[in-house]
């Protein structure tokens, strides 16, 4: 391959900027707009042909237009002569969606996964599928990475029981209680209708410690609300929370705090707004590490 390169999206153009130049990379410029009925214009205005072409693009709110974008910029950059597309998605929008639950449900994550590949996508690299089932839905080469390195250091701050809000969660919890040498729980609940969770009761020792609830997402905020509130009423002394991915739906933050949760640490893989109540761990090390881990030349 003759050149690498790398083009920002629309999503979250500070992050792709920051990958670009902490990977020594050129940032192809590209035009994104839309027409007056909303449809979406893309044009790249930079060289790409015959190089290996990154795409930053987080598929985060709005997720629809986030994820044609991403497509219509793949398909340009095929259209330019790219030899090879990577789609970099530290957040994958769709991945709640991955199987059909009741009859008449689409498997979203996996159309979605298709519509990329039909894009001329050649590889996707991303952080914290909501499962790891999901990477079956990919029929393109994909690099899953985890936040672990980057987040197990702020785990380490305090003597933390670490608590799965829910039992879909339960494998994270367990890979940062083993890595921390912590002891484990988990919030046992129901979720009776999409973005509502009912906590049932705490599996595991928590009374008169400090908790830290793992997760991968916090969209409505309900899920780790809820395990907060289960975790204070069975005796916890303190409850924090991690998670990676600040989807953050509006009142989502404030329904965290109301419900006790004392600190909050989450990265950068979705852009948002500055609180001085969230600490922000930045994902660009670990895409740029993955970058240069996927280049030809660095398989030698």
């Amino acid at each position: 391959m003759n050149s690498i390169a790398l083009i920002a999206g629309d999503a979250h153009p500070p992050l792709g900027r920051a990958i670009a130049r902490q990977a020594g990379v050129p940032l192809v410029p590209v035009s994104i707009s839309a027409f007056a009925d909303g449809e979406t214009q893309v044009r790249i205005e930079g060289d790409v042909a015959g190089a290996d072409l990154y795409i930053v693009q987080p598929t985060s709110a709005p997720a629809n237009e986030r994820l044609v974008t991403l497509a219509l910029v793949a398909e340009a950059a095929r259209g330019a002569g790219a030899q090879r597309i990577t789609a970099l998605m530290p957040y994958f929008g769709y991945a709640r969606q991955d199987v059909r639950k009741r009859p008449g449900e689409p498997r979203s994550a996996r159309l979605a996964a298709r519509i990329l590949s039909a894009a001329g996508i050649d590889r996707a690299i991303v952080l914290e599928l909501h499962s790891g089932a999901l990477e079956s839905a990919f029929d393109m080469p994909l690099v899953h990475l985890q936040a672990d390195e980057l987040m197990l250091p702020a785990a380490r701050e305090r003597q933390y029981a670490i608590v799965s809000p829910d039992a879909g969660g339960l494998k994270r919890a367990q890979r940062y209680a083993m890595a921390l040498g912590a002891p484990l729980a988990v919030v046992a609940k129901t979720r009776p209708a999409a973005d509502v969770a009912a906590p049932l009761q705490v599996l595991g020792e928590v009374r008169g410690r400090d908790c830290l609830i793992v997760d991968d997402m916090a969209s409505t905020g309900r899920t780790i609300a809820g395990a907060a509130q289960a975790l204070a009423a069975a005796g916890a002394r303190e409850v924090h929370a991690l998670f990676i991915h600040a989807v953050m739906a509006p009142g989502a933050l404030e329904r965290i705090c109301a419900a006790g949760v004392r600190g909050i640490v989450t990265t950068d893989s979705v852009p948002g707004a500055p609180d001085a109540r969230v600490r922000v761990i930045s994902v660009v090390p670990l895409f740029v590490s993955a970058l240069r881990d996927s280049r030809p030349t660095a398989r030698g």
